[in-house]
């Protein structure tokens, strides 16, 4: 079974390693959606799979310095590509959340990526 939790947060960042003229080489924001996938067995107790307040509690570091920060200022996001910052976020939550199977990040609403690990 596999549960998910989004969270949505602001950030501003340019990307350094972009052609000349490149609007991505612009400073420019966006309303990035963070999804986080959890695997795993259904405890035939609680019923679930794990606590979605668990999910939140261990995101909740990470949302606190990307949510309205520069990401380019923040250590390992130097080149904050969507597919750096779903890297980045797996390596921070896996070892608070081994059934982390996927992280999502939306940096539009019709673009983005999915990371499931090396």
């Amino acid at each position: 079974m596999e549960i998910f939790k989004e969270f949505i947060f602001e950030a501003a960042h340019f990307l350094p390693n972009v052609p000349a003229g490149h609007k991505c080489g612009r400073l420019h924001g966006h309303s990035f959606k963070v999804g986080l996938h959890i695997e795993g067995a259904v405890d035939p107790h609680t019923g679930w799979v794990r606590d979605f307040a668990d999910i939140k509690a261990a995101f909740k570091p990470l949302y606190e310095r990307l949510d309205h920060h520069y990401l380019n200022d923040i250590p390992g996001l130097e080149n904050p590509t969507s597919e750096v910052l779903a890297r980045w976020i797996w390596q921070q939550l896996k070892p608070l959340l081994p059934e982390l199977s996927q992280v999502r990040v939306h940096e539009t609403c019709t673009c983005g990526c999915i990371y499931r690990g090396d």
